[in-house]
Order: structure tokens, then sequence, then C-alpha cells
């Protein structure tokens, strides 16, 4: 049996205002990145601790989302397809905030890196990686918008350009701590970063798949492309223990 129009309208209207709320804070997420890496180029503390912050607000309309989303399932009571759009919202405003938990890390590692000169061309690095993931968070965020599997299937595959930065950059951190012990602590920030950032592109493949199974009703039919060799270098276990060493989790 069809919905009333009234009804469907009224459904409609509700995914707008969540498609809204959603186009709102990932624009947010967006903002923190950018201010993350303006904040490391500079090593800029009080730049740093703002974006700290400024979580809470990202963290604020995530849990409005999810409130927003609960309460439409439990008075409309969608089915299929309608059910399948409010459940990826949640999903896409989960993977956001996680975005935002991420800038909010780089952030913390701003203020323990306190000032210290920075290896030329690791930040370098550091700015292209973030301008990929940048690119790739807005496209995706674009995806959801237009409902544009295509542009989103194009979002996850890229993030392999990501992965091998980060093992990139990674590699000249560790190289660039062996030969200069005195800048261990610094390296080893840095290192936490572009993981950081490389992250953050996994989060941008999750809200691609969402997407894919708004639209499709059914996940990507094959294994996500992943080019992150850190682990096979030996460097996760370095930056979890200068993460527990520091208290700063992800």
């Amino acid at each position: 049996m069809a919905l009333p129009a009234h009804t469907t309208k009224s459904f409609d209207s509700d995914l707008a205002e969540l498609a809204r709320a959603i186009a709102e804070m990932g624009g947010l997420a967006e903002r923190q990145i950018a201010e993350a890496i303006g904040a490391l180029t500079t090593r800029d503390s009080r730049r740093a601790q703002r974006i700290i912050g400024a979580d809470a607000t990202i963290d604020r309309m995530q849990r409005n989302i999810e409130e927003r989303a609960i309460e439409i399932i439990a008075r409309r009571q969608p089915v299929a397809g309608d059910l399948r759009q409010v459940i990826g919202i949640l999903r896409i405003a989960n993977e956001v905030e996680r975005i935002g938990d991420l800038a909010k890390n780089i952030g913390k590692r701003i203020i323990a890196i306190d000032g210290e000169e920075m290896p030329r061309t690791s930040m370098s690095g550091v700015n292209h990686m973030a301008t990929l993931m940048l690119a790739q968070l807005r496209d995706v965020l674009d995806s959801f918008a237009r409902r544009d599997v295509a542009q989103a299937v194009d979002v996850w595959t890229r993030d392999q350009e990501i992965d091998q930065l980060c093992t990139s950059l990674s590699q000249e951190l560790l190289a660039y701590m062996m030969e200069r012990p005195d800048g261990a602590s610094l390296g080893a920030h840095l290192m936490f970063c572009t993981k950081n950032l490389e992250r953050m592109g996994d989060h941008a493949t999750n809200i691609a798949e969402a997407v894919h199974y708004m639209v499709k009703g059914q996940t990507l039919s094959r294994d996500r492309p992943k080019a992150d060799l850190t682990s096979m270098l030996g460097l996760d276990g370095g930056i979890c223990e200068l993460r527990a060493e520091s208290g700063q989790g992800h």
C-alpha cells in the first residue's frame, strides 16, 4: 500500500533536515582538518587549543543527528529503502565524528611538539596528504548529498593514494629519527599525525560504503583497496607505545 502523500512529504522533509545537519557537521570537520594542519605547520599551540575545544561542537552535532534519526524511526517506522536512508545517515554522522576526533588528536600532538623545528620535506608531505584527505572528504560528502554512487566509489578507490603517502612519510620519518636521535620525539609525533590523516581517509571510505548501501541496497562487492604498509614497517607498535606514554588516545 502506498503511503499517503502527506506522510511521504513529511518523511522527505525529515531526511532533508538530517542531510543539512550532515552537511553542516562535515563542513566543520573539514575546517578542523585545515586548521589542524595550519597549526601543525606553524607550531601554533593556541590554535591547537581552539581545535581541541571545537571538537565538542562536532560531538554535539553527532548526538543531535542520532537523536533525530531515532525519533524518525520510532515515529515514521520506515522500511526498505527509507530505512536504509536513515541508517546510512546515522553511520555517516558517526564517521564524521571520528574524523573530528582525529583532527583533535593532531591538535594534542601540536601542543606536545611545543615549537620544535619541523623537517621541511616531511611537512611538505604532511601538507600534501592533508590536501588529498580534504578532497576525499569533500567529494564523499558531495556524493552523499547527490546520492552519487560513482563518485562514492571513486573516493573509495582513491584511498590508496593516502595509504601510499602515509607509508612513504613513515619511512622518511623513521630515517629522520635514526639520523637525529634528538629528534626522535618530534618524528614520532609527526608520524602519529600522518597516521591520523590516514585513518581519516579510512573513515571517508566508510562514508563512501554507506552511500553505496543507501542507494544500491547492498555492500560493495569487492575488497577495499589498501596500500598502508606501516604495520609491516613495525611502526604501529611504536605509535601505540608513544600514545600510551603521553596519555593521548584516538
